[in-house]
Order: C-alpha cells, then structure tokens, then sequence
C-alpha cells in the first residue's frame, strides 16, 4: 500500500470523476495520501453524500407538529405521545445482497437496527422490503434463499421480531435484488441522542467489535453498477455477528441512562471515516484519530483499511471526560471492546495519526461543503394512453385462481415462518393478519401499525402516479387497521442517474412522493438512496419503497382482515375498472400497457378518514384495502385469512370491475351494511353493499364458486412448490 501511486486513475478505481479527483486537489493543495483519497472518496461516494438526489430530496415535505428530528439524523423521530417517541429509518443492503446474499441480507439487518438504538431506542419491529428476479432462474432461487435466511437469522438472534414486508419478483431484478431493511423502536423524548460531536478535548470513544478487512470500499461499491465481474466483489460485502449486536444494544442503552454520552453514531458505510467526519462536521469541530488504538482482528492493517472498513457491530461516541472509566466498565461487563480513539479539537480538521505518521489531514468544511451536488439532465417518463378494452380470456374463477397463485401475490408463509414475528411478546397482528403490523408499546394500551408499500410497474409506466400511490397504498395500510398515519421513510432504489431517463424516473417518483405526502399529512422523517442498481446497463425498475408507521390508541381494537361468518362486505370507493399495468393484464393476458390507476389524492383521505372513524367507533369487523389484483382478489384474501367463504352478489360486471386496480378503496367486513351506507352517503363517500361472509366455497358474481380449499392449494403452491 505504501508504494500506491495516486493519480486520477486510482481515483477513478476509488469511484471519483476526473473533475472530483481536481477538486481534491485544489481542497488540500498537494497530492493526497492513499488514505486521504479513501476518505474523499467514500465521503464523495453517491451512498454518503446523495449527490445526484440531494437537489431533489430538499422538495420533499418533512415537517409537522408531530415530527422531532426529520432527515439528517440517524433515524426519523416523531411524537406518538405519553412521553415517547418513535424513531425508524428503511435503508439498501442491495448489491452486497446479490454478492454474497445471506450475509448481505444480514447486515442488513444489523446496520439499520444500530441506526436506530443509535438514538437511544430500544427496537420493537424489524420488516422489509425485497425484490428478486425471475423465479425461473436457479440465481433467482439462490439468492431468495439467502436473503430470507439473512433476515430471519440475525433478527431471530438479536432478539427483535421480524413482523411483515413485501415480496416482489420481476425480470429487472435479476442482476441486482433490492434488499430494504426497516427497524422501528421507542425512546423516551426526553432521552434521544445524537451525533453532533461537542466539547473540545472530549474523548472519542470505539465500542463494540474488532476492526477487520471486510466490506473496505462498500460505499463505492453501493454507488457503482454492477459488470460482469460482480461475483468478484464478495471482499466488499461485510460480515455479521447479531450475538455482538444483542450485546451491543444491551450495554448502548445501559450507557444511555446515564449522563455520559455527548453524541454517538453508527459505523456504517464508510465505517470510522463517515462516524468521524459527520460527528465532527455536525459539530463544528475537529477530530484527532490514534488509529494504534482501534480494535483490530487482523494483522497489519494499513490506516486506509482502517478508515475504510465497514466491519459490523461498532460504534463510535463521545464521551464526558469524567465517565470515560464509567463507560468503560460498562463494555468490559457487556463483554466488548472499548478504547478511546482519539480527542475532539478546535481545529475543524480530521488528523488520523497511524505507527507515529499523519495518514490523513483534511479541513472538514470543505470536504462536505464541497462535495459534488449534481442537477443531472432529466427525461420525465410521459404518461402512457390509456388502455383500450381487453377482452376477458378465461373468467373470473380462473383469473383468480391464476392470480393468487402468481408469484407476487401468493402466500408469504414459506418467507415469515422463518422469521420470529412474536419475540418480545408484544406483537398484536402477525404478518398476513392484517394489512400493516401491528406492535403494542409496552406497559401502553396503544400501539404502532406499520407497513412498506411500492407498486414498481406503476413506477415505470407513470413515476409520478407510482410515486405517489406508493405513498398512498401505505398511508391505507396503517388505515385499514384503525391507527393514525403519522410519517414515513423512504428507500428510493433506481438505476444510473448519469441516464436521464432514470432520473426522470427519479424526479418524477419525487414529485408524486411530494404531493401524497402533502395531501395526507404524512411526512418524510428518514430515508436513504439507492442508485446505480442496474447490471451490465440494465436497469432495475424504479422502486420508490415507502416505510410507514402509525398509532392507535388501543391495540385491542386493532382491525385485522379476517371474514367471519355472518358479517356483511361493503366496499369503499368509487370502481371504474382500471386495468392499466395491472396484474391481471399482466398474469392472465401476458400484457404489460397502459397507464396505471389514477391517484386521487383528495378522495384517498375522505376515504381513509372515513374508514378509520367506523374502526374507532367499533363498527368495523375486518379491513383490507384494495390494491394488486383487485377487488375479487381482495375479498378472496379475506376468506383465506379468515378461512370463511363469501358469497357475492351476482352481477354483469366483469373483469375490468372484479380485478381493476382502482385506487383510494377498501373492503369492510361489518355486522350490517344499511347503517355503514348510510353514513358513507351522508359524508358523500361511494360504498356498495356487494355481498356477505360465510360457507366454506367463494361465490362469484357470475354464479360460479369455488371451494376455500381450492383457492388455498393454490395460495400456497408457488413457495412449496419451488423449494420443495
């Protein structure tokens, strides 16, 4: 390392332009150590310095009375009373995913649960949000296999219940599967830390595991499309350990009842360079590393494999000088490491000192201040025709069977009974219960409902309707259940943004984002950005995936969405029979055209208001909203979790009714029609009474029914079936 010649070439390796590697330059006036241009250059990287998306995130709405910290911490924290707060964050494992799946998957895990205790939370909820490819191919099988076992592995491990997600399979994901973990936890308000480093001559402090040599130059590699040779990356993908987690969460939040902690952050991407320079720079101060004093399970380890480590399972802080011996104990009785670092200073430098040499000495303002900001060129998708009439090929029992049997609707049982979704004891409604989980606070009556949404092939067709129907869809998950919808974090996953199509795809995925959000008080607190996800200039489709959370006050009274005998079925929201870009079109008559549904943003929350008064007043037995598949596909979700028939009206309407993706609609299960359609006509909202529950077959408004039985063979075939 010590003979490395630095030129632009090597930048180029290190994932810098020629004009970033001139601006470097001119920032530190000489030519930069190997360890310097490290620095640079993970810190430059699009993964930590959003320099494509930051021009466009700045439009997003990320304010209301309920919101403590938005974007720029760890995590987002909004108020959900009694005195606590919720804070969460979704975040991309997506390319170590496809390299290396189960440990990619897995640290996954592991990086966004210390975003979150990072802030003094304990995490109550781990979910996720996961594209793969073909199911066709043995690669697609392999790496669902992983990634599966990644996510329960270390959740069952550390001890937070894995409580729901999504599952989506399409041929753009082949190359490049999207891994997006979310973690949600509860802290007391007055208590949430965080990473603006103050104090002159405070102790910098590493605690947890030991540095090694694995996941150096992660954040290049996340900001960077995959070629050919992505196999070979395997060294970039990092390894876990959710045993140390565990430990690590237990003696952080020991740590944090005390008065010790100045500020504190995760090693993530960029491990202790990124810890190091956004504490300092937050702060206004400067930094002083004794790299001899960091942990390291590997021999002779260079200052630029130390910056640039993303080893798991570390944290960095700063402490009070006078409860560093404090703080220590408490990591030697946790069994960990603990060693102070380095000093805060006065500077407004990094100097990283290594075997008696200064490694790197860089002034901190400029290398954030200057860091690139790009208004990338941008082709804003137009909005396709409208689709034409489509004759029905099969019927509405075939369509259905077909349907719930395809991959992205089937059942996700095979996927959540590897994951621990009751550990903690606080779990009110499983997944496949309910359209969002539902986890209680504990020692409350209340609870949090959570969920992540993103419907990709509206996102291609229409980035703007994708957009904001993905927002849309999440906000009438937590609905559906009674809890109020309080904010979201998003994961937005795209290809190249030097391509302007794909950042019009971006831009436009934002702007939707952006009116949703207004339109339903719903704001952005956290989020991440995931670029470059393409392979061998594939694209994947553009994947805005939204995390959301919400409250009820009582989790007794959550709804979930399963019939029971005797209940009538009333639908909520106006059907025109939208078939652009949906399921059907695609399952049953192999076509992928026209514009997806229209979003109206107005009647998503007359809606929605007015479901969720019916479910506090108790009059709702069960809801579901209505989204991929349709309506018949709705109401045969709702049998299946209930595992209770339905008999619906008859009716001339055909496919386009039955399976139509229209928006802003739900399905309501409740003890007598007349009285709910007479509230939804006083608040002008359009309901229909379309049949009622009971018997063990489905009957279809054409007459013909199914057996309970039938539909669940073939819920169930796809996941057994392929792993058999």
């Amino acid at each position: 390392m010590t003979h490395t010649i630095i030129d632009v070439a090597l930048a180029r390796q290190f994932g810098l332009s020629e004009a970033e590697y001139a601006k470097v330059l001119e920032i530190m006036g000489r030519v930069p150590s190997l360890t310097e241009l490290g620095i640079f250059s993970v810190m430059w990287s699009e993964h930590c310095s959003y320099k494509s998306s930051r021009v466009w995130l700045k439009t997003l709405p990320t304010t209301a009375p309920w919101v403590i910290h938005g974007p720029g911490e760890n995590a987002g924290v909004v108020d959900i009373g009694e005195g606590l707060a919720a804070i969460f964050k979704m975040e991309s494992h997506n390319h170590p995913s496809f390299i290396e799946p189960f440990q990619g998957a897995a640290t996954g895990v592991g990086g966004i649960l210390r975003d979150v205790f990072t802030m003094g939370a304990r995490p109550i909820a781990n979910m996720n949000a996961l594209r793969f490819g073909d199911p066709r191919l043995p690669v697609t099988k392999r790496v669902v296999d992983g990634v599966v076992r990644g996510i329960g592995g270390y959740g069952n491990c550390v001890g937070v219940p894995t409580v729901g997600g999504e599952t989506n399979f399409h041929p753009s994901y082949n190359g490049n599967p999207l891994v997006n973990a979310m973690t949600v936890g509860i802290a007391a308000q007055d208590r949430i830390f965080l990473s603006a480093a103050a104090g002159i001559g405070n102790p910098v402090v590493y605690v947890g595991s030991k540095t090694g040599r694995d996941g150096i130059h992660g954040a290049t590699m996340a900001s960077a499309e995959f070629g050919a040779d992505s196999e070979e990356k395997r060294p970039t993908v990092q390894v876990g350990d959710p045993f140390i987690e565990k430990l690590l969460i237990e003696a952080c939040l020991e740590l944090m009842a005390t008065d010790a902690i100045v500020a504190i952050q995760d090693m993530g991407a960029a491990g202790l360079t990124s810890s190091s320079v956004e504490m300092a720079g937050k702060g206004g101060v400067g930094i002083e590393l004794d790299l001899d004093a960091v942990p390291q399970r590997e021999t002779g380890m260079s200052a630029y494999e130390m910056m640039l480590s993303e080893s798991q399972e570390r944290m960095l802080m700063v402490l009070r000088p006078d409860r560093a011996d404090m703080a220590a104990a408490i990591f030697e009785k946790w069994d960990l490491d603990f060693a102070v670092i380095g000093h805060i200073t006065d500077t407004g430098r990094i100097i990283v000192r290594h075997q008696g040499r200064v490694e790197a000495d860089i002034a901190l303002d400029p290398l954030a201040e200057a860091a690139p900001l790009y208004h990338r060129p941008y082709e804003l998708t137009p909005r396709p025709a409208p689709l034409g009439a489509v004759p029905d090929p099969v019927g509405l029992g075939p369509a259905l069977l077909t349907l719930i049997g395809s991959p992205d609707l089937c059942s996700r049982a095979w996927i959540w009974d590897q994951y621990d979704a009751t550990v903690g004891g606080q779990t009110v409604k499983r997944p496949g219960a309910a359209d969002a989980a539902i986890v209680r606070i504990e020692g409350s009556q209340r609870a949090l409902a959570m969920t992540t949404d993103c419907t990709p092939r509206y996102c291609l067709a229409d980035p703007e309707a994708g957009g904001a129907q993905a927002v849309a869809e999440a906000w009438r998950n937590i609905t559906a259940t009674g809890a109020k919808p309080l904010a979201i974090t998003d994961n937005m996953n795209f290809g190249n943004p030097e391509k302007p199509v794909v950042m019009g795809q971006f831009v436009g995925a934002i702007k939707g984002m952006s009116a949703a959000c207004r339109a339903l008080d719903f704001p952005v607190v956290s989020g991440n950005v995931s670029l470059y996800n393409e392979t061998e200039g594939q694209s994947i489709l553009p994947t805005p995936a939204i995390g959301a959370i919400g409250v009820i006050e009582d989790a007794a009274r959550a709804v979930g969405l399963a019939l029971q005998p005797g209940l009538d079925l009333v639908v909520i929201g106006a059907t025109t029979g939208e078939l652009g870009q949906s399921l059907w079109l695609r399952e049953v008559c192999g076509r992928q055209d026209g514009a997806p549904p229209l979003v109206d943003l107005a009647a998503e929350r007359r809606h929605g208001d007015f479901v969720r008064r019916l479910i506090e007043q108790g009059k709702i037995a069960a809801c579901h909203d209505v989204a991929d598949g349709g309506l018949l596909v709705a109401v045969a979700e709702m049998a299946l979790a209930g595992m209770t028939g339905a008999h619906l009206f008859p009716s001339a309407e055909g496919a386009k009714f039955w399976f139509g993706e229209d928006q802003s609609r739900y399905v309501l299960a409740v003890p007598h029609a007349a009285p709910v359609l007479a509230e939804a006509a006083q608040a002008g909202i359009p309901a229909a009474h379309i049949g009622s529950a009971g018997s063990s077959r489905l009957t279809l408004p054409d007459g013909n029914s199914i057996s309970l039985n039938e539909i669940k063979a073939s819920h169930e075939a796809f996941f057994a079936e392929w792993f058999a």
